[in-house]
Order: C-alpha cells, then sequence, then structure tokens
C-alpha cells in the first residue's frame, strides 16, 4: 500500500495534494515506547526521571511478544535501560461457560452494567448493534434473554474488584459468573452491617486501650489479626492477590463477624466498666485495621467506613489513603487461641447436635459433659456464662467418674464428650419415622448410582468428569445414609431408655 495505489483505489489526480500525518506510529511501535513517552520523553522530565523505570508492569499473556517484550527492547535503545523489573501476567477473562468474550458471539460484560446494573431490553440492545454478521443477532437475543431474563443488577465497584481478585489464580482462564459478583456483593453488605454494630456499641472506644483489661476474646481476635496480617503480606508480596484475599473473608467473616462480634455480646451487656472498654476498643481497632487491609481490594466502602471509625478512635487524617498498610504488632497469644479453640469445638458440637435432630435453635439445652481433664475443666469454669449463652443452653453439668450417661446424642470436642439427653427433648418415634422416611430417598440414591457406575457402557463412553461425578453423588449417598442410620439408632435407644 502506497500513495500510487491510494490514488487509485480513490480516483484522485496526481495534482491532488496528499499528506501522510506525521504523528501516527505503527500500534506496537507506539505502544513499545509507552514506559516513558508518556513522561516528556525525548526532554529529560523530571517526570520521566522519577517515573523511569517503574517497578511492575501489568498484562494479559496474550501480548507478551506484541508488547512487553518490545516495550524492553525499546526501554534499552532509547533509555539504556529496562522499563521494568517484574512482570504480572493475568489470565483472560471469559464468560461463565469458559468461552472467550467478544462482539461476535454477544457474550461480552460491559464491567460498567456489572458497577450500575442494565435493564434487559437495554442489555439486549447493546449485544446486538453494530454486529459484523447481523444474521448473528436472533441467537444473541436469545441467548441474553436465557441468561439474564431480568438483566444485571447492580453489584457495585467494589464487588466486582473483589471478584477479580479472588479469581486471579496461577491459570490462564478466569470465568467470570456474576452468581460470584452478587456473592462479594453480600460480603462488602457483611462488612457494612458489621461495622453497624461496633459503631453502635463502641463510641468511646477511643479511651479504652488498657491491655490488662482485655479478654481472652480480645487477645484471641488481636492474635489471630496479626496472623492475617501477615499471611496477607506474604501473599501480596509473591502477587497472588487470590490467596491474599480468601486469608481477609476468611478471618473478617469467620473470626471477626461470625465468632468475635458474637463474642463481646455478653462483656457489653454485663461485663465490668474495664472489661467493657476494653473491648470497645479492640472492636474499634481491629476493625480499622482491617479496613486499611481490605483497602486496595475494595476502596470504596471501605474509605466510607473508616471515616466513621476515624471519628470515633480520634484520628484526624482525611483519608484512609493516608494510612500505612497494616503491620503484624507481635501480639500472637497462644493461650488465647486454644481457649477460644476450645470453646469453639464446643459450641459446634452443640449446634451439631441441633442441627441433626432438628431441634429448634432457640430452644434451651441441657448439656452433659463427659471425659476431657483439668484444662477442660479450667475453661468450662473461666467461659461457662459464654457457653451457656452463646450454645442457648439452659445448664451445662458435668457426669461423675463411674456414673452412667443417659440415652443421648452424643458429639466430641477434642477428649471431651458432649451428651444431649434426649428424654423428653423429642418424640423418639416421630424423628425415627421422619428419619426412615429420608432414609428412603437416600438409599434409592445410592441404588439409582451404584447401578449407574456398574453400567459398562457409561463409564467406557462417558467423560472422565461425569463419571467422576458420578462417583462422588454416590460417596455423597453412602455417608448420608450412613449418618441417617446412626441417628436412628441413637434414637431407637432413647426411646427404648
Amino acid at each position: 500500500f502506497d500513495e500510487a495505489d491510494a490514488r487509485r483505489r480513490h480516483g484522485l489526480a496526481d495534482e491532488v495534494p496528499l499528506r501522510q500525518d506525521p504523528d501516527v506510529l505503527d500500534t506496537w511501535f507506539s505502544s513499545a515506547l509507552w514506559p516513558f513517552s508518556t513522561l516528556g520523553w525525548p526532554e529529560r522530565t523530571e517526570r520521566l526521571q522519577t517515573f523511569y523505570p517503574t517497578d511492575v508492569l501489568v498484562t494479559g499473556f496474550d501480548i507478551i511478544f506484541f508488547w512487553v517484550a518490545r516495550m524492553i527492547m525499546m526501554g534499552l535503545e532509547f533509555m539504556g535501560e529496562v522499563p521494568f523489573r517484574e512482570v504480572y501476567i493475568t489470565g483472560l477473562i471469559r464468560d461463565h461457560e469458559g468461552q472467550k468474550m467478544s462482539k461476535s458471539k454477544g457474550n461480552i460484560l460491559d464491567p460498567l452494567d456489572l458497577i450500575d446494573g442494565i435493564d434487559l431490553e437495554a442489555l439486549v440492545a447493546k449485544r446486538v448493534s453494530g454486529l459484523m454478521q447481523p444474521q448473528m443477532a436472533a441467537g444473541i437475543e436469545r441467548a441474553t434473554r436465557r441468561e439474564f431474563p431480568q438483566g444485571i443488577k447492580a453489584y457495585g465497584a467494589d464487588a466486582l474488584r473483589l471478584t477479580f481478585a479472588a479469581l486471579a489464580t496461577q491459570g490462564r482462564d478466569i470465568r467470570l459468573d456474576t452468581g460470584r459478583v452478587e456473592g462479594y456483593r453480600n460480603f462488602c453488605n457483611k462488612l457494612w452491617n458489621a461495622a453497624r454494630y461496633v459503631l453502635m456499641n463502641a463510641a468511646d472506644g477511643a479511651r479504652s486501650d488498657q491491655p490488662e483489661a482485655r479478654s481472652v476474646f480480645d487477645r484471641w481476635i488481636l492474635s489471630r489479626l496479626d496472623a492475617t496480617v501477615a499471611t496477607v503480606r506474604t501473599q501480596l508480596e509473591s502477587y497472588r492477590l487470590d490467596l491474599a484475599t480468601q486469608a481477609l473473608y476468611e478471618f473478617t467473616w469467620h473470626e471477626y463477624c461470625d465468632w468475635y462480634l458474637e463474642l463481646t455480646k455478653p462483656v457489653l451487656a454485663d461485663g465490668d466498666g474495664p472489661a467493657q472498654r476494653a473491648t470497645r476498643h479492640t472492636l474499634l481497632t481491629v476493625l480499622e485495621a482491617l479496613l486499611r487491609a481490605w483497602h486496595p481490594l475494595i476502596p470504596f466502602v471501605t474509605e466510607e467506613i473508616w471515616q466513621r471509625v476515624a471519628e470515633a478512635l480520634g484520628i484526624e487524617q482525611p483519608s484512609i489513603m493516608l494510612r500505612p498498610y497494616p503491620q503484624p504488632r507481635d501480639r500472637a497469644d497462644a493461650a488465647a487461641e486454644a481457649d477460644v479453640a476450645w470453646l469453639q469445638a464446643l459450641l459446634l458440637g452443640v449446634r451439631q447436635i441441633r442441627g441433626e435432630m432438628d431441634i429448634p435453635p432457640g430452644k434451651p439445652l441441657r448439656v452433659l459433659l463427659e471425659g476431657g481433664g483439668a484444662d477442660d475443666r479450667q475453661r468450662m469454669t473461666a467461659l461457662e456464662r459464654f457457653v451457656i449463652g452463646l450454645g442457648r443452653l439452659e445448664r451445662v453439668e458435668w457426669i461423675a467418674e463411674g456414673q452412667t450417661a443417659p440415652q443421648s446424642a452424643v458429639a466430641l470436642a477434642g477428649s471431651l464428650k458432649i451428651h444431649i439427653p434426649l428424654a423428653g427433648l423429642i418424640d423418639p418415634d416421630e424423628e425415627i419415622a421422619r428419619l426412615e422416611k429420608e432414609l428412603v430417598k437416600r438409599n434409592a440414591d445410592l441404588e439409582r448410582a451404584e447401578r449407574k457406575l456398574a453400567n459398562e457402557n457409561f463409564t467406557a463412553k462417558a467423560p472422565p468428569a461425569v463419571v467422576d461425578r458420578e462417583r462422588a453423588r454416590l460417596e455423597a449417598a453412602r455417608a448420608a445414609a450412613s449418618e441417617l442410620e446412626s441417628q436412628i439408632a441413637r434414637l431407637a435407644g432413647a426411646g427404648g431408655g
């Protein structure tokens, strides 16, 4: 393609002047200049001296040769130094079926539509407009209406960012499912609601830094916070955004929200003054550190919450962005972690029995403890009101050595055996009848799975993933049937007692 060809194509006579734009560069050539051309090069500007070379380049694996390698070569040629030392290579975002997103397939998800939401008709119009193959419009419209019958909800930027961080594994492909985005939006709501509880109950927390008054639960959550921050920093340094996200998620949802906030309620309700003040201070300081840890991943909700937490703590900086990223503060407390792990195991054992026996969560229960050692008895003495309150128990008693426990549902917490007597709690005959009906269904599932896997045509011709899935169903059905049989046996014993 040259000037003569251009004149011929467009019927231009030789006397018609043509001028080539002097600022047009080949796409990849101009992109290769990006690390320094954007900073004022070829002039030796202050920005160029400050920001070249940079540290890390983030890019997809599909343009390493076209862009990354060329930027390195151009940097060496014109600047005498490579433009970056590390390259963080991401996977390609695909749709929920693993297909590459493209306009011709009509399966592109616009990030702004996930953030702000979009109704069905607007989404259909966007996907079928400007197609290179207009004949595909009808199929794209049908697929869109089937996948998004109500359009796309507004999930917010934080939920979308968190989804991408959680999916940033070492694989080459990232499957984007709106169900995952919705799940992380729910997490952001969980964090917001936890902050509301803290701010409602810890208004004077800034005046309460009294380490000697901290409860075992305060010491435990501070210890777990330090361990989590250490893990997160390690994962971020190795660019494992997914593992950093997982560590923060587990701590926030399960340890801080599900356990610590619940454990503070008895202290705030009837603890003494120093203990209450220490708990309020711990609530606020852990939340403030947690917001700083989350901020790079979910900046908007953390900034909004932090403004209110900072006011309660008397922090005068105008933005969370100006606060340092959290560091572990050497508050490891093995004793507190062991005590809380014991409490958690005991309460989970009680909850397990409630679930297995279909006992309402609010029904007060009598619990008998058997076995264990001196540590178990000491912990029970120290933590009894928390066991009773959080377990919704009527009372807790120890079975004397040599004494026989009544017919009970049983769970284990280490060497400690947890008994919940069933006499008068449920009607054994009615519960046995219910469980036997469920067992009939499970046995039918078991037989179907066994017949399917015994069919050689199925195991030989079906894809391995399908066969593996059927084997997993078989094992799940066996485990469920075995558990039901155990429950029926226990109840039969209770009825006979």
